[in-house]
């Protein structure tokens, strides 16, 4: 099952996705991403939690980012509705590689545990803690640090479970909430090298919305948000096997 999330004005970007699908002969589902002012008020107050992210984040989110989470957490809703075993979770400003198809497979019949596997990853490279063939040209990597990126994942449906359970309502941009994989204990690997890459239009959000001005308080408290970032995923590897199962 492969999804890409994508607003219904971005229709270039849609067309680009299904370019890609049907040049490597793929079925694709679009989800419609969505649009948080549209969202009625109830749902808005169940799905983003103001106390929430000031306790876990460093500055309130705009209207984009909590659109762009919404869209995830409907798409992994559908997921376990459906009989589908993993699903591929794309967003729309993305390239695919000709061996994604290939990669896609493989991480599918992978035996043990795991709940999401990210497709793409740093462009400066990983530091990668430990790792085992996945096809000939690819590796199964466990993360040092999981990377932010969400515009391309595997997602079994144990992850889906867990992060439905956890994660509702959020507080923090999805891509961050992911780093903290620990607080709903998540097998989060990826794949070396990576079979999703950004394309051109990736350079201009389609989401963004108007930021507040960076003042020193605001400094301090993502200065305070990167320490425990770092110190909780240092802790809690510690607590991880060293190797892949």
């Amino acid at each position: 099952m492969i999804t890409f999330i994508n607003l219904d004005k971005d229709v270039e970007r849609r067309q680009r996705v299904e370019r890609e699908f049907a040049r490597l002969g793929l079925p694709g589902e679009r989800f419609p991403a969505v649009w948080w002012a549209d969202v009625p008020e109830a749902e808005q107050a169940k799905l983003y939690n103001a106390a929430l992210n000031s306790e876990q984040y460093y500055k309130p989110l705009v209207n984009g980012e909590k659109g762009c989470y919404a869209s995830h957490i409907h798409v992994w809703r559908k997921f376990l509705a459906s009989e589908s075993e993993w699903l591929v979770v794309l967003e729309d400003d993305v390239v695919l590689d000709d061996s994604f198809p290939a990669v896609v497979q493989a991480i599918a019949g992978v035996q043990g545990q795991w709940d999401m596997v990210k497709l793409m990853g740093r462009l400066q490279g990983e530091k990668v803690r430990a790792r085992r063939p996945l096809t000939p040209q690819h590796d199964l990597i466990a993360y040092q640090r999981v990377p932010s990126m969400t515009a391309g994942y595997v997602l079994s449906r144990e992850g889906a479970r867990k992060l439905l359970q956890s994660r509702i309502p959020f507080g923090r941009p999805i891509d961050v909430d992911l780093r903290f994989w620990w607080e709903n204990d998540l097998t989060i690997l990826g794949v070396l090298p990576p079979v999703v890459l950004l394309d051109e239009t990736s350079e201009v959000s389609s989401i963004e919305g108007v930021r507040p001005p960076v003042g020193w308080l605001m400094r301090w408290r993502k200065i305070r948000m990167k320490a425990a970032l770092t110190l909780g995923n240092m802790r809690h590897l510690a607590m991880r096997a060293k190797t892949l199962d």
